[in-house]
């Protein structure tokens, strides 16, 4: 693999470009592979990029019934942040964070990460008293983050407004490292440095069935034939009810349409990511001027990719009293991405009951901002065959011991 540089840049405009090679080979499925990763998204070419990288595991194939990062990985508002209460979840996603800030250094890749700061704002004396008890915890954890005043609020982001009809801002939970990257970036960087390790990324091909013997997975069914392995790793969003079906057992999430948008390009007016849990927003702006608008998940099952205009309306209209430059703006585009949610609102990086079959699901709608660190420890896991610190937390197991993480209560808000 030639690597990308500004000599490169020089080289190729030299000849008219007519050198570059492409980012990822598409090569056609072998019969057997050590590892096969269903889910060519970021967390599944993640989980195969830490294979090679940390446990030199390469005889790998990332089976994708799509194209790759076609899915939630392309599908989400880029928020990259480690603010969590609750250790576990602190602790994963600040792995991931962290990986995040040199992460185009390490895949040669530019991930386009902008550590510009996220804030989560308080608009209830309910809220102070959450997000005042989340600092601590995070200064507990090694991370930093601080709640700051009404006053800093506007300092750092002009174009709100402090006094809304209905909540006003109080102060706000600001982690300055956090920030957003380009989500396609991503997942073209990793799969491009697990290309150049000899993995194969096998698109447009899906999983219609999984072999078992002696209680072992034996390989997959696939629209292209079977193929044989000797670990399987399910890492397939909002589809893993259905791929652990096809396994013959169950888990216990729901999936849900996660629903975005954003706007027509206008001039840099805020560069900071504010997230309102009161009412529900969040909003960033993008490199080309877009603002990057999203809400809540919706409140039924389904498995749309489409947007809605009752959801569209709902999150517009609460965000405008924080934000009234949002009225005079035009939507651009507007999605939804799949996503599965478990009961305390806190992943799942465990074994199955098959004893050489691993899942990776439950993000709900934080899966972004943890890309790195899930496939840091679902790699571990798949290698070793246990549970590494970071995943210890996470498994099936905890469902039936009662030992919950519950996010949705710490953090007031799934995301």
């Amino acid at each position: 693999m030639k690597r990308y540089s500004a000599f490169a840049i020089a080289r190729e405009a030299a000849r008219y470009h007519s050198g570059w090679e492409r980012a990822w080979r598409s090569p056609e499925p072998k019969k057997s592979y050590d590892v096969v990763i269903v889910g060519a998204g970021g967390h599944g070419l993640a989980t195969a990029y830490y294979l090679g990288k940390n446990h030199g595991i390469t005889n790998v194939a990332i089976i994708e019934k799509g194209w790759l990062g076609g899915g939630n990985t392309g599908r989400n508002t880029t928020i990259i942040r480690s603010n969590y209460l609750q250790d576990e979840s602190a602790a994963i996603y600040e792995k991931a964070r962290s990986l995040y800030e040199n992460l185009s250094q390490e895949l040669n890749y530019n991930v386009m990460f902008s550590p510009r700061g996220v804030m989560m704002l308080a608009q209830t004396e309910h809220e102070i008293r959450g997000y005042k008890r989340t600092e601590h915890a995070n200064r507990l954890q090694g991370i930093e983050t601080r709640f700051i005043g009404p006053k800093e609020v506007k300092k750092l982001v002009p174009i709100i407004e402090l006094n809304g009809p209905r909540y006003p801002v109080l102060g706000a939970l600001w982690q300055p490292r956090g920030g957003t990257a380009r989500h396609d970036a991503v997942a073209w960087g990793y799969a491009r440095a697990c290309s150049d390790m000899g993995m194969d990324i096998i698109q447009q091909t899906e999983v219609t069935g999984i072999k078992q013997a002696r209680g072992k997975v034996t390989g997959v069914e696939t629209t292209r034939g079977v193929i044989a392995c000797k670990k399987l790793g399910m890492v397939v969003a909002g589809h893993s009810g259905v791929l652990a079906d096809m396994a013959g057992f169950r888990l216990p999430i729901e999936s849900v349409s996660l629903q975005a948008l954003v706007s027509e390009p206008i001039k840099p007016c805020m560069d900071v990511v504010v997230m309102a849990n009161t009412v529900h927003g969040y909003m960033s702006q993008s490199d080309k001027g877009e603002m990057v608008i999203g809400g809540g998940a919706d409140g039924f099952n389904n498995y749309s990719q489409r947007g809605s205009f009752h959801h569209l309306e709902e999150t517009v209209r609460a965000l405008i009293e924080t934000f009234p430059i949002v009225s005079r703006l035009k939507m651009l585009r507007h999605w939804g991405g799949i996503v599965d949610m478990t009961g305390d609102r806190s992943p799942i990086i465990s074994k199955t009951p098959l004893g050489n079959t691993f899942i990776n699901c439950g993000w709900g709608t934080g899966g972004f901002k943890s890309i790195p660190g899930s496939g840091w420890a679902m790699a571990e896991m798949m290698a070793t065959g246990e549970p590494g610190d970071l995943a210890a937390g996470f498994g099936l197991d905890r469902f039936r011991e009662g030992r919950f993480i519950d996010e949705s209560v710490a953090a007031g808000v799934a995301h």
